[in-house]
């Protein structure tokens, strides 16, 4: 690239950014491993891979898919940190499926696809938080039949 422009990118970064710390929110007032640091950390990390790329991927959708595709997997990869299999069961899957959508916000952010962006923000977290509470608790034994 022939210039060092900041600018263009902040608008992108910064939505990706906002957009992901409801869902961080969230998840650290539930006490998650992955919450304030790590939801926003991911939102911009995606939305910064797809960035970097696009002044030489600018026309070619087959290459920018393979950077998505790859940006994709690689918060997967994270996701599948925050799956845990004990005892009682398994925990962490929600957090990671958040971790994903917060990756998709990110990305479609960069695409500039904002409204997308939002809504994805919006229904991840209303479902954490909204949902949550009606999920049933494991650990008690089950009522009559």
């Amino acid at each position: 690239m022939d210039s060092f422009a900041i600018l263009p990118h902040l608008k992108a970064l910064a939505i990706a950014y906002v957009l992901a710390l409801p869902i961080a929110w969230d998840r650290e007032k539930e006490g998650r491993s992955a919450g304030l640091r790590t939801f926003p950390l991911v939102a911009i990390a995606a939305c910064g891979f797809i960035q970097a790329c696009e002044g030489f991927l600018r026309g070619e959708a087959e290459a920018t898919a393979r950077i998505v595709e790859g940006v994709i997997g690689g918060i997967g990869f994270i996701g599948g940190g925050a799956i845990l299999k004990g005892s009682a069961g398994i925990h962490g899957t929600a957090t990671a499926a958040a971790l994903w959508a917060t990756g998709a916000i990110g990305i479609a952010s960069a695409l500039g696809a904002y409204d997308v962006a939002v809504v994805i923000s919006l229904m991840t977290f209303l479902t954490l938080a909204l949902l949550t509470p009606l999920k049933s608790n494991k650990s008690e034994p089950p009522g009559p039949i």
